[in-house]
């Protein structure tokens, strides 16, 4: 009788297979984790946009109510329209900000996300010709393309300026597709500019001043909100890549970001405030902000605002104390979330009559 080694069919077959199964469940189940993941951010997305839509297109009506102001004629749709403008304004300009912010990073990784800024530009386009065609039918909601006088455009302030973001917008685009994506700067100020002299028109009280306060605003705004949601797409990119988890160019990204929105967070404040005072003088604002649709508006933005700051202390409190900084990451999305009503409330308040002086 000869003595045979036991195979590992014969005597361990069923040990090796637990042991392959007990492997591949963690395997398996990381791809199902990731769906769910991507899920959850698609459903979140979609309920930011369906809430701030909603907030651009009630926001009108529900400021209204009970001040005794009358409304213009479609303020909900175009406060719809220029949140969206707005929201495509933000997009490249934060992209812009924040890949400034990468390429100082040493030893961060090569790869990046892919731009939105060609979509964002798609469309902004869509949105400036929406409020174009408003103008052009005397700030009316056109029933008919036959009640669109595009040749009008051309005629006044506001249609020369509408024409202006609708060309920029298709400017910006093109650049975002060139080999030279930074030269977005140019037609993304020009936006900036015209929605700032769109605010002020000549019969106001020193229009280029608040104009120049105006566009300041935008622009921080812009790279703020813009700016922070690049960086988190950056993070959520660098961790998608094979190799070794980038743990600490990450958390570099996010200190060096949480350092440098300091300054138009800075800036933001104080052009607000200036602009504030500007439309509504010191010993009325209390007052306004309850018995205005304006006033009414502004305080439920500053309100987003204080909320933002406070996302902002918490962020930046993890990232200096926290064992782990990247944990600045959850403060960091719900502040994006945030930054994206106010963005909603800051188109509303474009639809609003301004606050009388007296």
């Amino acid at each position: 009788m000869s003595l045979m080694r036991p195979t590992a069919d014969a005597g361990g077959g069923d040990g090796s297979a637990s042991r392959e199964d007990g492997a591949a469940g963690p395997a398996a189940t990381a791809p199902a984790r990731a769906a769910r993941r991507g899920f959850t951010r698609a459903v979140a997305v979609l309920v930011l946009v369906t809430v701030a839509g909603l907030m651009s297109m009630l926001g009108p009506r529900a400021a209204l109510d009970g001040t005794g102001e009358a409304a213009a004629p479609g303020a909900g749709g175009t406060a719809l329209l220029r949140t969206v403008l707005f929201a495509a304004l933000c997009v490249p300009a934060g992209e812009l900000f924040a890949a400034r912010l990468v390429r100082r990073l040493p030893g961060a990784p090569l790869s990046t996300p892919r731009s939105w800024a060609p979509w964002a530009a798609a469309a902004g386009c869509v949105a400036a010709l929406g409020l174009a065609s408003v103008v052009a039918t005397g700030n009316l909601v056109p029933a008919d393309i036959a009640d669109i006088d595009v040749g009008g455009l051309y005629e006044t302030r506001d249609g020369r300026l509408a024409l202006l973001e609708v060309d920029a917008f298709v400017a910006a685009g093109l650049c975002a597709l060139s080999r030279r994506p930074a030269t977005q700067v140019w037609p993304l100020a020009a936006i900036a500019v015209a929605e700032a002299l769109r605010a002020h028109p000549p019969t106001e009280h020193s229009p280029l001043v608040g104009s120049g306060l105006t566009f300041l605003h935008v622009m921080c705004a812009s790279l703020w909100a813009g700016g922070l949601l690049y960086v988190l797409r950056t993070l959520h990119h660098w961790r998608g890549t094979r190799g070794e988890h980038p743990l600490e160019a990450s958390a570099a990204l996010l200190g060096l970001y949480a350092r440098v929105a300091a300054v138009p967070l800075a800036a933001l404040t104080a052009t607000g405030l200036c602009s504030t005072l500007r439309r509504m003088p010191p010993e009325t604002v209390l007052e306004q902000l309850t018995t205005t649709a304006y006033g009414r508006a502004l305080l439920a933005k500053v309100l987003l605002v204080v909320v933002v700051a406070a996302l902002a202390l918490v962020a930046r409190v993890r990232l200096s104390r926290a064992s782990d900084p990247l944990t600045a990451c959850s403060p960091a999305r719900a502040e994006v979330v945030v930054l994206g009503l106010v963005v909603a409330v800051s188109a509303v308040l474009t639809t609003l009559p301004v606050p009388i002086r007296w």
